[in-house]
């Protein structure tokens, strides 16, 4: 998960006179793509980092240790010995960062490629013979608690636990669809042996495409990237280094559109398939594109195809992307069985998923509830998207509406926009100061709401969870700090406290043959609290604590994350009605104390946390089933914690209903979406909060009003 925060405007602290080249390559040839791309990251990252760790042979053998890792992660490719030989180069990266060859990386490569085309070589074979699934044999899943084989017939071994494991999962979910199939079924008369063996065949199955991405998907570029990332996330777990196509992914990610041909796609087996076609979308327009159509190949207007049988879903959809005005040509094959080539000119599409939404829980009291994904700005255009201005409009609707209190639901977002997030907090307060920003070596920088107006003044919480990150962390702790709102979620948040800044590397060293180096996202600030306190590492924590399914997941949990610390207060005066928190927080805990789903959920919870310390699997098959009945039916438990939880009654607001019109996708997605809002045990208990604090708030309310 990439969890960001931009500022549009922040003081360029690296300049190109800084980031020379004389020192780059031994030799009078002019470096090449790799060692300009490495100078010019080790440069930026000692100049231009918030907090740069020194770039010296410890920190190249952080950096050799985590790249190693990210190439084998479950250890079934390298040797013990292809490590040792490896760890001469593990001094040497900090060198590549200062203009030396990038040997390591090209030693590293030349390895893993060989050791993947022998494992490609070791699957078929074990899978070609029936295994003995009575013998008493058990299997270490997690990569940490083994080290790398330490030669090929322990590698071999190693490779034949768990495809056993991986063809005992497939049997027993076999032979669960014979139990239920009806007699008229070809699976039902079919014995143990030979759903073993249709076992082994579909892991093969599965075995086949994952190397063949690995062998035609995954290229030395590819790998490169790999290992860059590596030393940027050494640094910092928020500074990345982004390729070309990921570049453009995370502006419009950021923007919350992208210029391509509206099409909505997935992947089935070895192939990508259409889902469905967005109104209005280039693909609509062109009228041919229909949904269950497959793209075997896609090419650039005339240029020669690419074949994307087995391309996983996010790597067609890189190729289908594009400029906006430039032609794609797909070929495809319709349901009817004919193949055509298909030539489709992007075009804008707007994912409206990313954007605010708001509807009308009603129930004791009317409440109105904000959906943000995330804190979206379109930083290349200056008429695109804010999420500070769509989450006043939604609130102006709300306040429409009559409303009596607001939910902001911020769970599992990311971040986003520090400007839209000081002008968001700013709807709330009248004027004063939001987060405080310091950058490398000065001092903090206040930033301030500077209008005096408020733009809801009533009952007021927001709902956050562990994934709940930077600019959604600084709206949660401004409306802490000023006793605006109560906060209900997670023991605490993620804790990302870091401001980033995306530098393309060509402005820079501009490539001469046109192409670009990527984009480097640089940690180059730190926020803190209103009170002084940073959000980094410790997050915000929640007023009204539920019990939180999601767990480790946190900055804490990244030995690479930079501290926690202090800075002194910035002058405010809270809210003028502060909400009483403590009050609240018992309400609730009484609550759930009496609660049966969330006495469930919390047994739950500890099931699965202790399933998740198990170590060793078995690969005899009654002892396997048995241990899948009983974490099933634990499972199947959890499944039931919401059949226990009351339905909410959440409506759209009508005008929002009037924009779906007849578009019949639009408006299953927005009856999805409100699906899943009705039985939601934490929602539920938001509003039950709710509730308390706009009684609490009434005699306020009404002395104001009075006034």
């Amino acid at each position: 998960m990439r969890l960001k925060v931009i500022i549009p405007v922040v003081l360029l602290s690296i300049s190109a006179g800084v980031l020379a080249f004389n020192k780059l390559g031994h030799s009078e040839d002019p470096p090449g793509r790799y060692e300009v791309i490495m100078n010019l990251v080790g440069q930026m990252l000692k100049e231009g980092h918030y907090q740069p760790k020194p770039i010296d042979d410890a920190f190249s053998k952080e950096v050799f240790n985590k790249y190693v890792r990210s190439l084998d992660v479950e250890k079934k490719f390298f040797l013990k010995s292809d490590i040792d030989r490896l760890a001469p180069l593990a001094t040497h990266i900090d060198d590549e960062l200062k203009g030396a060859p990038v040997d390591c990386f090209r030693n590293i490569n030349t390895l893993i490629k060989q050791r993947v085309a022998e494992a490609a070589s070791i699957y078929p074979e074990i899978l070609s013979k029936p295994f003995d699934f009575t013998a008493d044999e058990k299997v270490v899943l997690d990569p940490e608690k083994v080290d790398y084989p330490v030669d090929e017939t322990a590698r071999k071994e190693a490779w034949r636990k768990v495809l056993k494991y991986r063809t005992l999962e497939k049997l027993t979910d076999l032979q669960d669809l014979r139990e239920k199939a009806k007699e008229t079924d070809s699976i039902k008369t079919k014995t143990d042996a030979q759903l073993e063996s249709d076992a082994r065949v579909k892991v093969k199955q599965l075995y086949d495409r994952y190397f063949e991405r690995l062998k035609n998907r995954q290229n030395d570029n590819d790998r490169f990237n790999l290992y860059v990332n590596a030393i940027t996330t050494t640094m910092d777990p928020h500074t990345d280094y982004f390729p070309p196509d990921e570049k453009r992914a995370f502006e419009e990610q950021m923007a919350g559109k992208f210029f391509g041909i509206g099409a909505q796609l997935k992947e089935e087996g070895d192939r990508i398939k259409v889902v469905s076609i967005v109104t209005g979308s280039p693909s609509w327009k062109q009228g041919q594109l229909k949904a269950n159509d497959v793209i075997q190949k896609v090419a650039q207007g005339n240029g020669e195809s690419v074949d994307i049988t087995g391309y996983p879903v996010e790597d067609a959809v890189k190729l289908i992307r594009g400029k906006k005005g430039s032609p794609v040509k797909l070929t495809v094959k319709s349901v009817d069985g004919t193949i055509k080539d298909i030539t489709i000119v992007r075009d804008e599409i707007v994912t409206e998923e990313t954007f605010a939404k708001s509807a009308i829980i009603n129930g004791q009291h009317k409440i109105g509830y904000i959906y943000l994904p995330e804190f979206y700005a379109d930083f290349n255009d200056r008429n695109g998207a804010r999420s500070a201005e769509d989450v006043a409009k939604e609130v102006a609707k709300l306040k429409a509406e009559k409303v009596e209190g607001i939910i902001l639901d911020l769970r599992f977002n990311g971040g986003g926009s520090l400007q839209d997030v000081v002008q968001m907090a700013g709807l709330f307060i009248p004027e004063g100061p939001i987060v405080q920003v310091r950058s490398r070596g000065g001092d903090a920088v206040v930033l301030r709401d500077r209008d005096k107006n408020v733009q809801y003044d009533g009952p007021l919480a927001i709902m956050v969870n562990e994934y709940s990150a930077s600019a959604s962390e600084i709206m949660a702790a401004a409306m802490q700090d000023y006793k605006r709102a109560v906060i209900i979620g997670s023991t605490q948040t993620f804790g990302k406290g870091t401001v980033q800044r995306l530098f393309n590397l060509d402005d820079f060293y501009p490539v001469k043959d046109g192409g670009s180096l990527g984009a480097l996202k640089l940690t180059q600030q730190k926020f803190y609290r209103a009170n002084g306190g940073s959000t980094q590492l410790k997050g915000v924590a929640s007023d009204v604590v539920l019990p939180d399914p999601y767990y480790d997941v946190a900055e804490r949990k990244d030995t690479d994350a930079l501290i926690w610390d202090e800075i002194p207060r910035a002058a405010f005066t809270p809210w003028i009605n502060p909400v009483n928190t403590e009050a609240l927080k018992k309400s609730s805990e009484k609550r759930m104390a009496n609660s049966p789903a969330f006495k469930l959920l919390n047994e739950n919870l500890s099931t699965l946390k202790k399933l998740e310390k198990q170590e060793t699997y078995s690969l005899n098959l009654q002892t396997f089933k048995s241990e899948q009945k009983s974490n099933t039916a634990a499972l199947k438990k959890y499944d039931a914690v919401n059949d226990k939880v009351k339905e909410l009654s959440i409506v759209n607001i009508k005008s929002d209903m009037d924009k779906l019109g007849n578009d019949s996708s639009k408006i299953a997605r927005n009856k999805d979406w409100l699906k899943v809002r009705t039985k939601d045990i934490y929602l539920d208990e938001a509003v039950n909060v709710m509730n308390d604090l706009i009684v609490m708030s009434l005699p306020k309310m009404e002395r104001k009003t009075n006034r």
